[in-house]
């Protein structure tokens, strides 16, 4: 009878219990590392690019789970496991699964370099260890790096925005003017007219923002060499 007992309480812990896949187990290896690093991360009042914020985040949690998948049974290849985990991880995030698809390729490409090698940020999440400041790590590298900055990504987002509501703006007031005070003219001149004005304003906005980077760089050039 108490066989009989242990054998069916065994039995519930198997149905109850089922083995954790390896990709569920790096995911949250990974979502614990991060949750700890994240906090390290935000001590630090960095201002980077949301872009390159989260890339440089996701390439490192990547690393993290390609290690930790090295140590689990049954996975043959520890590096697609972890792109495979990364694709969940983004899926359960609620991304849609065209950008997952794009956002896993994009990854895969930035997570090693021209020469082969693994990526800063894939080195070092490979690399660190518990509760280190491995994310801060990577960061460092990259907080007086003009081309990932907050504020040059808010210049380039606000420069954006006034080259298309400008634009838009201008090749409206344009039309209208030639429709009301210029009658005559065939609907193709006065479309042509409307994104000729355009141009005129986008293209010296643009310019402006060219050289807006340009001496920004050289700034930070200069400080490079101080």
């Amino acid at each position: 009878m108490d066989e009989k007992l242990i054998d069916s309480e065994v039995k519930a812990e198997e149905v109850t219990m089922p083995d954790i896949s390896p990709v569920d187990e790096c995911i949250d290896h990974g979502r614990e590392i991060l949750a700890t690093q994240l906090g390290f991360v935000k001590d630090k009042n960095y201002d980077f690019a949301p872009e390159f914020r989260d890339m440089t985040t996701q390439l490192y949690l990547f690393g993290v789970m390609w290690k930790y998948a090295e140590g689990l049974k049954n996975v043959e290849n520890p590096r697609e496991t972890a792109f495979i985990a990364i694709e969940t991880m983004l899926e359960r995030d609620g991304m849609r699964p065209k950008d997952i698809v794009k956002r896993v390729e994009f990854l895969k490409k930035m997570s090693r370099m021209k020469d082969g090698s693994n990526a800063l940020a894939v080195a070092i999440g490979y690399d660190s260890n518990p509760d280190d400041q491995s994310l801060v790590e990577v960061f460092e590298h990259y907080v007086d790096d003009v081309r990932v900055s907050g504020a040059f990504w808010r210049l380039y987002d606000r420069g954006k925005k006034t080259m298309l509501y400008g634009g838009l703006f201008v090749a409206f007031v344009v039309i209208w003017f030639v429709t009301l005070f210029m009658p005559g003219n065939t609907t193709i001149a006065i479309l042509a007219a409307g994104l000729i004005s355009a141009a005129l304003f986008v293209i010296p906005v643009f310019l402006i923002g060219l050289l807006i980077y340009h001496f920004k760089m050289k700034k930070q050039s200069n400080l490079h060499e101080k």
